[in-house]
């Protein structure tokens, strides 16, 4: 997803007044919650749900634009797959079998079923292959967009964030650790919450910002917690923050791919053998991967992961690409001495208050307050999704 900007007037996250870790913004429909500045651990494990996450090494971690997962090309081919399937072949073999259990004949069975896969043929299958075009031309815009877009970059030997906003040619450079960081929630029929980070630029009086959907509240603040890690020295690798299932071997690519496939499968056999899962487990492990055309979304994901690491390679400012070489360990850049100071606190205060939200703790913390978190959910309420 490429930076974007957004007129500071306009934008519910108030950016231009310095939030810190632990304030609150409410707005119509929702809420955003800071993570940072000052980036302090929030105690979740590191994973990046959202595949934000394209590239780790010694120097600094690519950020906006991952590599892409399996399950994507799963649903591409798989659900219109199986929804034909179904039409075309179950459902006429449940009216068949079914059809004697209620008073009809071996004639009338085979009539209803023959009738059931010509509707399908004719009704359906072109609204399912019209389905199908859809979701690959989804897939065809969401791939064209690396090609333009330059992912984030932290460096945590500089302790710094670059950024190339969508439209920009040169690079902003962002202190770690005055970067703003949030968990943004709506409310609706269903509650939605997103990740994101960004910076308010004073020259342009622009907010810019990277922001992710995320299944809930823990996993958004675990995608946060997989960039604190890494720039902390905590995180140093994809396979730390990506691979939760550990089916990613030591000499495989860091991503998923037909290596993760045959992995799972191998994981599943010596389960199976060992007790560990029944007969059930295997035959819908098999079920489900046949349903969605077996190795092929894995070999496709392979090939996409491949366009997407040579796409990369173009289009670096010169200033980004001067600024990602390595520096000598003496000059390296340290963590301040406040942020130090706050990052202790902070592990003391979730050891003695482990039912407190990380939340809480941050703005205790932050505020310098005297009196305990237990005493301070008037101001930040204690919502109990996280512990902190």
């Amino acid at each position: 997803m490429p930076l974007s900007d957004r007129q500071a007037a306009l934008s519910p996250l108030g950016l231009p007044n310095g939030p810190k870790a632990g304030d609150r913004t409410r707005f119509p429909g929702g809420q955003v919650r800071y993570l940072a500045p000052l980036p302090l651990p929030t105690g979740e494990p590191g994973q990046d749900y959202a595949y934000a996450i394209g590239e780790v090494n010694d120097i600094y971690l690519g950020f906006g634009a991952g590599l892409v997962p399996v399950f994507g090309w799963q649903l591409t081919l798989g659900g219109p797959f199986s929804v034909w399937l179904m039409t075309m072949v179950l459902f006429p073999l449940l009216i068949f079998f079914g059809t004697p259990f209620m008073g009809g004949n071996l004639g009338d069975a085979i009539q209803v079923s023959i009738g059931l896969m010509e509707i399908g043929l004719t009704f359906v299958s072109p609204i399912i292959l019209f389905n199908f075009f859809v979701l690959l031309a989804v897939w065809w815009h969401k791939h064209r967009q690396h090609r333009n877009v330059i992912p984030a970059r932290f460096n945590r030997q500089r302790r710094e964030v670059c950024f190339v906003p969508e439209g920009h040619t040169e690079p902003i450079f962002v202190p770690w650790e005055s970067l703003s960081a949030w968990v943004i929630e709506t409310y609706g029929v269903h509650r939605e919450y997103g990740m994101g980070v960004g910076f308010h630029h004073t020259e342009s009086g622009q907010d810019f910002t990277l922001e992710f959907p995320c299944g809930g509240l823990p996993l958004a603040i675990a995608n946060w917690e997989a960039l604190r890690g890494y720039m902390e020295y905590q995180v140093h690798s994809l396979k730390q923050i990506q691979d939760p299932l550990d089916l990613q071997g030591p000499d495989d690519p860091p991503h998923e791919g037909l290596h993760t496939f045959h992995n799972a499968r191998e994981r599943m056999r010596r389960r199976y053998r060992a007790g560990e899962v029944g007969r059930l487990y295997v035959f819908s492990w098999y079920l489900y991967h046949l349903m969605t055309l077996w190795t092929l979304p894995f070999r496709l994901t392979d090939w996409e992961n491949r366009k997407i690491k040579h796409m990369r390679r173009h289009d670096i400012p010169q200033a980004m690409h001067e600024w990602s070489k390595p520096l000598p360990p003496e000059q390296w850049a340290k963590p301040s001495a406040e942020l130090q100071r706050q990052s202790q606190r902070t592990e003391q205060l979730r050891q003695q208050y482990p039912q407190r939200s990380v939340f809480e703790i941050f703005d205790y913390v932050r505020c310098g307050a005297k009196r305990s978190p237990s005493r301070a959910r008037a101001r930040v309420p204690n919502d109990g999704s996280l512990s902190g």
